[in-house]
């Protein structure tokens, strides 16, 4: 493995990091908070860290990209963005004297909250959301939508400089088994995804503000809808504003980034059963469908006391947001009947299921992914014919298309890895946490980029009460959930690091 190529990309994305936190700085300066200088400082610091790294390595600029160096670009790409995006919070916290009641206060706690928010997990370490300065808020925000469709992705949409290797990079950092090549040149393929990113993100900006949202929180909310994030600037999350117009909004956004982005840019270019052709698409909606129903009906009784339209209201929202691993909250508050941390354990093992199963391939969302499992359900269902009828050869099919058996088998490999990390996580987080509900679901939220878990990181907690190395393991699950296992488990294999 070649390091000066992996170090000089990674000048690049610390440039953009960089770059970037301009746009929190304005908020901070038009609300005239205490966080105007951190950003300053933080701007300076990263640029000037970039422009050292990119200049001593700079004459790997012209070197290819192969495939083993793309794993190691996109793996600490996102270790080494998160870890730049705490500058700001722990100059602040510097700056503010601490410890201070509602901030970031340790490095440990900043490097969690970054990475929960670039992974768009959306587990919070803060108590109180709303002690932040709008700017830290906005940046806290922003992460989650460069995460969302990815940062790397991002570099080679904008940097042509980027488009040898840019396939690998792209295969490495895009979610799901199979990874859709829009058009010829990957490039094109970037920036198409990233153009409906943005057109998403306009359109839910504009219509929560229609809806009575401010400028800011309207991006900020967008930012984690589109992104299947989660993150908000209040304290009560989406409960906060208590309506049934941004409710329905914020679904809609939700519901559309947890499916696949290539179907969405396949739509708007004119083709319009392109949703009703995709297999992928009917199953992941059809589980939304049907979990809805079920926690309607074991709802409307035991939590909403016959309240129809509640029930309906809620739990539509709440299976949405935890299928395409968002984790917005409606009614978090401790005391509220709404959030699903009080509902029926019927409703929160169904929760778990739609955690793990998570969002659709090539979108915004995390979880194992509604193919793979459409996939693997493929499998067990042909498995049994062929114990009914031994001769009978049956080929997997996802609607016309035949499923290759090195798909096939890379689907269930991929899915015993993430059961055997979740098992060995969840051992090390009980070992530390000493509560079964808190560690498993903890490991489950954070692994499949979820956010709310159950018991103390339930949706009325948050992580704060972890341990700083149960924080450690969690913010590792979230890495690995985000870039699906391999990219991060290939820089432990000795091979991967022998010279070329």
């Amino acid at each position: 493995m070649k390091i000066g190529i992996v170090l000089h990309i990674q000048s690049v994305l610390i440039m953009f990091i960089g770059l970037f936190q301009i746009f929190p700085l304005m908020f901070s300066i038009y609300y005239k908070g205490n966080d105007i200088y951190p950003f300053i400082y933080s701007i300076i610091l990263t640029v000037i860290t970039s422009a050292i790294i990119h200049l001593s390595t700079r004459r790997y600029r012209s070197k290819e990209i192969k495939i083993r160096e793309s794993f190691a670009i996109v793996t600490f790409g996102w270790v080494t963005a998160a870890l730049f995006a705490t500058i700001p919070f722990l100059i602040h916290s510097y700056m503010s004297g601490y410890p201070q009641t509602g901030a970031i206060n340790n490095f440990t706690d900043a490097y969690f909250e970054m990475m929960s928010g670039f992974t768009t997990t959306g587990s919070s370490i803060l108590k109180d959301i709303e002690a932040l300065p709008k700017g830290l808020l906005f940046w806290r925000s922003l992460t989650h939508w460069l995460g969302g469709m990815g940062i790397i992705l991002l570099a080679v949409a904008i940097l042509p400089a980027l488009g040898v290797g840019g396939m690998q990079l792209y295969q490495a950092e895009v979610p799901g088994p199979i990874t859709d090549k829009i058009a010829p040149r990957i490039s094109e393929t970037a920036k198409i995804l990233w153009g409906v990113y943005v057109l998403f993100t306009v359109s839910e900006t504009i219509l929560l503000m229609l809806g009575g949202m401010d400028l800011f929180d309207a991006l900020c909310h967008t930012f984690g809808s589109v992104a299947t994030g989660g993150f908000s600037t209040k304290n009560l999350s989406i409960g906060h504003y208590n309506s049934v117009y941004i409710d329905v909004v914020v679904i809609i956004f939700m519901f559309l980034s947890g499916a696949n982005f290539t179907i969405h840019y396949r739509f708007l270019s004119g083709n319009r059963k392109a949703y009703f052709r995709d297999k992928e698409f009917l199953f992941y909606t059809g589980i939304i469908v049907a979990t809805s129903a079920l926690l309607m009906f074991d709802n409307l009784y035991k939590n909403f006391n016959g309240d129809f339209l509640n029930s309906i209201r809620y739990t539509v929202f709440q299976s949405v947001s935890i299928m395409t691993t968002t984790g917005y909250g409606v009614g978090i508050h401790e005391k509220s009947t709404y959030h699903f941390g009080v509902w029926s354990s019927f409703a929160q093992f169904l929760f778990i299921i739609l955690m793990i199963s998570g969002g659709s391939a090539g979108s915004t969302g995390g979880g194992v992914k509604s193919l793979r499992v459409f996939v693997a359900l493929k499998f067990v269902y042909n498995e049994i014919i062929k114990f009914i009828y031994p001769r009978h050869i049956k080929l997997i099919r996802i609607g016309k298309d035949v499923i290759p058996e090195g798909i096939i088998l890379s689907t269930l490999g991929f899915i015993m890895i993430h059961i055997l990390i979740t098992g060995i996580a969840t051992l090390i987080m009980n070992y530390l946490e000493s509560d079964l509900v808190t560690s498993f679901s903890s490991v489950v939220t954070t692994l499949n980029n979820v956010g709310p878990g159950l018991g103390k990181v339930g949706p009325a907690d948050n992580f704060s009460s972890i341990s700083t190395p149960g924080k450690w393991i969690l913010t590792l699950c979230m890495l690995l959930g985000r870039l699906e296992l391999y990219s991060v488990i290939i820089l432990f294999v000795p091979v991967a690091w022998r010279k070329n």
